[in-house]
């Protein structure tokens, strides 16, 4: 696939300007790296709720619960780092081929699993190449689609999170109730074999950066990523988003069962409703940021975020309509936050550099939620009736963490060469060879 000879007045658009459709080929495209984020988001979020089964089952202790749910977020930030000097090398469409079929062949283990420690190695496994895919998915949405476009592509591919919240998770507890805590792995791998060969037939081969000459040496070419300034403040600004909502969400359910006094039976609901609505406003926001400017966006998504962070974290006995509705409006702003900034910040690396560059990302993403976490878990207290205590600090550093991201991000929005928000070559399938 060759880049355009000359960008087309389209890609040249004033900020603001009606984006057009998508092709056909556009549109598969999209559709393909959304269903594979949500095979890969699932196996990750899926063990959770499966601890009430794994535990008793393999016989260990919450401690051992803990390092399975950790051993996927340590081994993908580290797969992260050792990937990102190499991913700019090679075709994207096989450097995702290669790290998804790690990736199933993982979650096979897992299935597979009978021990503890099989079970521990198989989520090593797992995470050392699902941790490579996302920052591939967003090379290869980079590449593919102009900067004008990228908010509508980044709405529809961040909604597998939510989806993974509606769809994934009931089924996969239904399956786990009824046939174990392993068949829920396999339904992920058969979901992921349908996506791995739907790209291997229809994904055309996503190799246009390698026309700009990229650096042939592993270690220059990781060591220029992560020391070019303006990269630097893309990790820093990512980083800190990841660790404001990080510090939040692990405590969440307990917070609305025992301090809303939300019954846990009704806990569910919450969450269907909640990701329901977020998979629906996720697309309009992607267009919004594409219309109004991807910082606008991310801006009002900030005010919501805090807005709402602030109303939550000090609610007391609150009826089950009120807290989905706050719960509701917190998502939306959060999701505007990672829409916006996804579509934003991909226009900081250089073509030649995306691979490492989201690479290099989404491993401080995987280490800052550790981190954050873990401070967290510092700061929160549980009383002998299950109240959580000191929740609201955690809602001030998130203000604080999100009102910093936004200076950051206004730096990072406003000193974007020209050149870097054109795209690498148009998602379209190559012309027909005349005969």
């Amino acid at each position: 696939m060759s880049p355009p000879t000359a960008a087309p007045a389209a890609l040249n658009a004033a900020p603001g300007a009606a984006p057009t459709g998508l092709s056909g080929y556009q549109k598969l495209i999209v559709a393909l790296v959304a269903f594979l984020q949500f095979t890969i988001i699932l196996d990750f979020m899926v063990l959770s709720p499966l601890g009430a089964v794994i535990i008793p089952a393999l016989q260990i202790t919450p401690s051992q619960f803990g390092l399975l749910v950790s051993a996927y977020a340590f081994s993908a930030g580290l797969s992260g780092l050792l990937a990102a000097g190499f991913t700019d090398r090679f075709d994207r469409k096989r450097v995702l081929l290669f790290f998804y079929t790690g990736f199933v062949l993982g979650t096979l283990l897992c299935a597979l699993a009978s021990s503890y420690h099989f079970l521990l190695f198989a989520r090593v496994i797992t995470g050392l190449f699902g941790g490579v895919i996302g920052s591939t998915v967003l090379a290869i949405t980079t590449d593919l689609f102009e900067y004008r476009l990228r908010g509508r592509v980044m709405g529809v591919v961040q909604t597998a999170f939510a989806a993974s919240n509606v769809l994934g998770l009931p089924l996969a507890l239904l399956l786990s109730n009824r046939w174990g805590w392993n068949a829920p792995f396999l339904l992920i791998v058969g979901a992921s074999l349908v996506v791995g060969v739907i790209i291997v037939l229809k994904m055309q081969p996503v190799r246009a950066h390698l026309q700009r000459r990229p650096d042939r040496n592993a270690l220059h070419h990781f060591l220029h990523t992560v020391s070019t300034p303006r990269y630097l403040q893309g990790f820093a600004t990512t980083g800190l988003l990841t660790v404001g909502g990080f510090m939040l969400m692990p405590f969440m359910s307990n917070f609305t069962v025992h301090n809303m006094g939300v019954p846990i039976e009704h806990l569910p609901l919450v969450y269907m409703v909640t990701g329901i609505c977020s998979m629906i406003a996720g697309p309009l926001i992607g267009r919004a940021s594409d219309a109004i400017g991807k910082f606008a966006v991310f801006a009002c998504g900030c005010a919501l975020t805090i807005l709402m962070v602030t109303i939550y974290t000090h609610l007391g006995i609150t009826p089950l309509f009120v807290v989905i509705l706050v719960s509701v409006a917190l998502f939306i702003g959060v999701s505007s936050r990672m829409i916006s900034s996804s579509a934003l910040i991909s226009a900081v690396p250089n073509p030649a550099d995306r691979g490492s560059y989201m690479a290099i990302s989404s491993s401080i993403q995987q280490f800052a939620g550790g981190i954050a976490a873990s401070i967290a878990g510092l700061i929160v207290t549980q009383r002998a009736d299950g109240t959580i205590q000191h929740f609201e600090v955690l809602g001030y550093l998130l203000t604080v963490t999100t009102l910093t991201s936004l200076a950051m991000m206004y730096l990072i929005q406003r000193h974007l060469e020209p050149r870097t928000i054109l795209p690498l070559a148009v998602a379209a399938p190559p012309p027909p060879v005349a005969p």
